[in-house]
């Protein structure tokens, strides 16, 4: 079996972002981006969908974390939709219902080629410390246009915004593991169009 991995680095004038990326990996996680929240969320990441994910990330934190976590999500989107190539004989779909506590959410997602990312969240709070919760949006965004993904994400209720966004980050990894795993009874792109 060819090894499904890969590596980006993205440089611009506010951000210098390295990825490295395993799908076919046992979760393990060295994640280093300058925001300790998104850290621990990225770590969850690759620890439940068993993808082995490496992320080195220098932004301008001193202006503004956008700049950083929009372009994360781009990096790690492309390192994805590269690693996926002509996405034969994967799963493609993926879903999961994930309690957290007091929370629950609920994520699907179809790695068919068509980006769109809808998110909705329960849970209103607008920061963890001096993170700007809002920014999670940004990154999904950018993560879904580069891995050209449909992801849906609904935190259906849940009041503490450490459980909402771990519940999310959980279940995107969860609903990632089925849709990137090889299905040996698919030969060709799962698509009836014959091509992804």
């Amino acid at each position: 079996m060819k090894k499904r991995i890969a590596s980006i680095q993205r440089t611009t004038k506010e951000t210098n972002i390295a990825v490295q990326l395993n799908l076919d990996g046992s979760g393990t996680a060295a994640i280093a981006t300058g925001l300790p929240f998104l850290n621990h969320m990225l770590e969850l990441l690759a620890k439940h969908s068993s993808m082995d994910v490496a992320i080195r990330a220098k932004g301008d934190l001193a202006v503004d974390y956008h700049h950083t976590v929009e372009d994360l999500g781009l990096a790690l989107g492309a390192t994805l939709n590269h690693a996926l190539g002509d996405r034969r004989s994967i799963g493609r779909y993926g879903w999961c219902l994930l309690p957290m506590d007091e929370t629950l959410s609920q994520v699907a997602l179809d790695l068919g080629g068509r980006p769109f990312l809808v998110l909705q969240m329960a849970c209103r709070k607008k920061k963890i410390l001096e993170f700007d919760l809002g920014l999670l949006e940004e990154f999904f965004r950018a993560f879904v246009t580069e891995a050209r993904m449909n992801l849906h994400i609904h935190q259906l209720y849940g009041s503490e915004p450490h459980h909402a966004w771990e519940s999310v980050f959980k279940g995107v990894a969860r609903a990632l593991r089925p849709a990137v795993a090889l299905d040996p009874r698919v030969r060709d792109v799962p698509s009836s169009k014959g091509r992804i």
